[in-house]
């Protein structure tokens, strides 16, 4: 029966020229009953609450979510994007946990969205997502954010997107929202997984690949065993790999996402096929590449391990962890002529309480400080530029220029501030300003709640006046 309903050669469908999401006409339309429609196009993140109203089991370890907005309106983003979420892992009377994941719906059916969490049994969010959030869970967002995602027009529409274990998840946002959409497309999607039964999305993607002529779907399994019957790539990325299932990859646009050692991985190999830098876009979760790949050459330096390190580097393309690990807490010390500036922080003293402060000058009355709090007076100072910044834990003044990050500038100081992103996405800095006025450009790290107390993102903020900081 099948064979009498396929036997007639299909034509290929006729189509306008290249991709065009269903908002951009919007941006610049003037017209009156186009400002309906402006509900729908991504232009700034928002907080708002959500409600589950669906769990979907994934293979691999993984659970899709799918929200809808309490207040009934779309969620409008990007394909790639991602929303911050508050989980209240430590109860409803604590604060909550941040963490950012990306968005595995297309936004072209905006109504609901979907995040697809890995569980890692030894984090603290991931297990708790998978067994609390359920139908009728109610969180806090805040979204869309995240420059990584499809452009709002391409004429050529040629794409090439790599995938490493939960990586797939903006890689799925992507291809589904192409698969929607009218117009021309070329799209190759290279997947690697760890275990031929644990590529998540597997049957939907072999749906798209089946009735979209633009979409071809490829998998490859690494290094592990792999059963008798595969049938697909095996091995880790390779620029062989890449010519195999797109010769023409230095013609595409790039998008990749995955493990940290996946996507260094890479990067070199697109090079070496001939892609531009300016062509291939990452979604990178612990911090700018370089800085990760310096750190790890001055390990393999000092312990003398390069090898072990490089094993465990290529082994974590196949496993990907939660979007946002913990803090790695690196710095770097920073240097005078006299040598490393160095930070020694304060020494720890019983305080009694009943024990009377110091006594404040007679011409300032008001002066006096808490009982028990440090004087930064006392604090010695690094650094060059025009403002002081006063580290009250570590003990330090670091003179810092109005134009610097802050972020940069206390790490070289020694002053002991977790980062991950970098870039004012995962919060993972986050820190309490005592005093003085700061500018910060995040992306979603942090809520407007917590900005009110006080705290803000060393790794996007730049100081406006003189600060006294609790870190």
């Amino acid at each position: 029966m099948m064979e009498l309903l396929t036997e007639k050669a299909i034509q290929e469908p006729q189509r306008i020229r290249g991709l065009e999401m269903p908002w951009n006409r919007v941006m610049g339309s003037t017209e009156g009953p186009a400002r309906a429609a402006h509900a729908l196009g991504p232009w700034h993140p928002q907080e708002f609450m959500a409600e589950c109203v669906e769990t979907i089991p994934e293979v691999g370890g993984m659970m899709t979510f799918v929200f809808r907005r309490c207040d009934g309106a779309p969620l409008a983003f990007r394909a790639g994007q991602y929303v911050n979420v508050a989980f209240p892992v430590n109860g409803e009377d604590q604060d909550p946990v941040d963490r950012s994941y990306s968005l595995s719906s297309s936004p072209t059916q905006p109504w609901t969205f979907d995040i697809t969490v890995k569980c890692d049994p030894t984090g603290l969010v991931s297990p708790w997502v998978h067994q609390n959030v359920k139908p009728g869970t109610v969180l806090e967002m805040l979204g869309p954010v995240g420059a990584f995602h499809l452009p709002d027009a391409d004429r050529r529409a040629r794409y090439l997107l790599l995938a490493a274990g939960a990586g797939i998840t903006p890689i799925m946002s992507m291809l589904r929202t192409i698969h929607s959409l009218p117009g021309t497309a070329d799209v190759v999607v290279l997947y690697h997984g760890a275990e031929a039964g644990e590529f998540a999305f597997h049957q939907e993607l072999a749906y798209i690949a089946s009735v979209d002529s633009r979409v071809k779907v490829f998998y490859a399994l690494g290094d592990r065993s792999k059963p008798e019957r595969w049938e697909w790539l095996s091995g880790r990325l390779t620029a062989a790999m890449l010519d195999e299932v797109a010769p023409d990859a230095n013609g595409r646009q790039v998008y990749a996402c995955g493990p940290e050692g996946y996507l260094n991985t890479a990067t070199e190999l697109l090079g070496k096929v001939g892609v531009d830098d300016t062509s291939i876009n990452m979604e990178f979760f612990t911090g700018d590449r370089q800085t990760i790949l310096e750190y790890q050459a001055e390990l393999a330096f000092a312990v003398d391990i390069a090898e072990e390190i490089a094993e465990e580097i290529a082994d974590s393309a196949e496993d990907y962890y939660e979007s946002q690990p913990t803090a790695f807490g690196l710095y770097e010390p920073g240097y005078d002529a006299d040598g490393t500036l160095k930070a020694t922080g304060l020494p720890l003293e019983t305080v009694d309480p009943d024990a009377p402060g110091p006594e404040a000058p007679d011409d300032s009355p008001d002066a006096r400080p808490e009982a028990g709090s440090p004087d930064a007076s006392t604090f010695d100072t690094v650094g060059t530029g025009s403002l002081t910044l006063s580290f009250m834990r570590t003990g330090i003044n670091v003179r810092i220029d109005p134009t610097e990050h802050i972020l940069g500038a206390a790490q070289r100081a020694g002053v002991r501030i977790g980062a991950n992103c970098k870039e004012g996405m995962c919060g993972s800095c986050k820190v309490v300003k005592l005093s003085g006025e700061v500018e910060m450009n995040h992306q979603g790290g942090i809520r407007a709640r917590e900005i009110d107390a006080g705290k803000f993102l060393p790794c996007c903020s730049t100081a406006r006046t003189d600060m006294v900081i609790d870190a």
